[in-house]
């Protein structure tokens, strides 16, 4: 014998012997499948003690969104029961299927969460499944927060850590964040790269015992950084990572081409030769690198100096030997007299002890810097965040190592 068409939705939905598909009504104009569902038994658990209680009456009714059926935007529908617990209070019961104040099922929260991990961005998911902007951007709220609630950071040894800034929006709105690189996750995300904004960030993020016993904290030179650094965090040695130390190099030697190109036309566009690997190099690029290092232009001496000065990062020596091969480096860079790289000299020398543990310290902000560029991808992707909750969010829903998802009874 046929089974009613309520009867499946009651094995689709899963629901329990309390729970009953009443009726399914389907409006083909507006391609919509509205699942009515009511509770049938006699007592409810409690959403707070988890007691039975019998059942008092019902709540209005609401709506849920669920997971389309045949390319039909579904949704359940129903008055939640209400008891009234041993202190006497109302409280209305949960649903097997979503949250009692949400406006979309578990299984819809999943799927979403799963589109945004391929899309990275908001609109795009919202248009794939067919809901407005808002909520979606409200999963990614709401799943952040539970996947931040369900992290236990206060047990964790950690011993080396990474902070970096990344700007949100036009006007010098900046974020810092706290990674962790053995973890290759972001850890938290603070607004603002002040001596305040840096002090929240470590207290919320870290107790004052992880505090003390963390090694090493790799940074730029940002004085906000390196000032809470030290009043934080007694025991870390601070590194100056890598990758901006050859970043200043790289802007000194972009500087040195754009004085250089107004009187040698060999170096227009040569900008990405210089800067790019060689072993990245398209064809017509290797050509114009090729021309420009057998030249005795100052662009091609500073490539040199960046070069010499990335092959220190490859001699495993102790600290001594560091700040030696350091003093022969500079001396050398020295003599060629280009302004632009003195200056970077002098920078350096102004950090010297975070310059040396960058040379000899294997951790380095290599893993923060890939963080960066992944955050940098959803804010291209996501055409760039307006607001810090929404930036803070959407770096910890992809990048923050969460538990995301809701927890699914059906």
């Amino acid at each position: 014998m046929t089974k009613p068409v309520s009867q499946y939705f009651d094995l689709l939905l899963n629901l329990s012997e309390d729970w009953k598909v009443l009726d399914i009504e389907t409006n083909f104009n507006t391609k919509e499948i509205i699942i009515k569902v009511k509770h049938i038994g006699k007592e409810c658990e409690c959403p707070e003690s988890f007691e039975l209680c019998k059942k008092y009456d019902h709540a209005p009714e609401r709506k849920w969104r669920h997971l389309d059926v045949m390319d039909y935007r579904a949704c359940i529908v129903c008055r939640l029961p209400r008891i009234v617990n041993n202190q006497g209070k109302v409280k209305t019961v949960c649903p097997p299927w979503g949250s009692k104040h949400s406006r979309h099922t578990f299984k819809f929260e999943h799927k979403v969460i799963d589109l945004l991990k391929a899309t990275k961005n908001q609109t795009k998911t919202a248009s794939f499944i067919g809901c407005g902007f808002r909520v979606v951007n409200s999963i990614i709220h709401n799943s952040t927060e539970r996947g931040l609630k369900r992290r236990n950071l206060k047990e964790l040894p950690f011993r080396h850590l990474s902070i970096d800034e990344k700007s949100f929006k036009s006007g010098h709105h900046y974020v810092s964040v706290l990674s962790s690189p053995s973890g290759a996750s972001v850890i938290e995300v603070e607004q603002g790269r002040s001596k305040e904004s840096v002090k929240k960030l470590l207290d919320k993020s870290l107790t004052k015992e992880q505090q003390e016993n963390l090694r090493t904290i790799s940074m730029d030179m940002w004085k906000s950084y390196i000032a809470v650094s030290k009043e934080l965090l007694p025991n870390a040695s601070i590194v100056h990572d890598r990758f901006h130390l050859v970043k200043y190099l790289n802007k000194a030697m972009d500087q040195v081409r754009r004085r250089e190109v107004k009187t040698n036309e060999q170096l227009k566009k040569s900008r990405y030769a210089l800067l790019k690997n060689p072993e990245n190099l398209t064809e017509k690029q290797r050509v114009k690198f090729e021309a420009i290092r057998s030249s005795n232009y100052q662009v091609a001496k500073v490539w040199q100096i960046r070069e010499n000065f990335k092959d220190l990062f490859n001699t495993e020596t102790d600290y001594m030997a560091g700040f030696y091969l350091f003093a022969k480096w500079s001396r050398n860079s020295l003599s060629d007299q280009i302004k632009e790289v003195n200056k970077v000299i002098e920078t350096f020398k102004n950090h010297l002890s975070g310059v040396i543990n960058a040379l000899v310290d294997t951790h380095s902000n290599a893993m923060a810097e890939r963080l960066n560029g992944k955050i940098q991808e959803i804010k291209t992707v996501g055409r760039g965040y307006r607001t810090f909750k929404n930036f803070r969010s959407a770096i910890l829903f992809f990048h923050g190592g969460l538990d995301l998802y809701p927890l699914i009874s059906q």
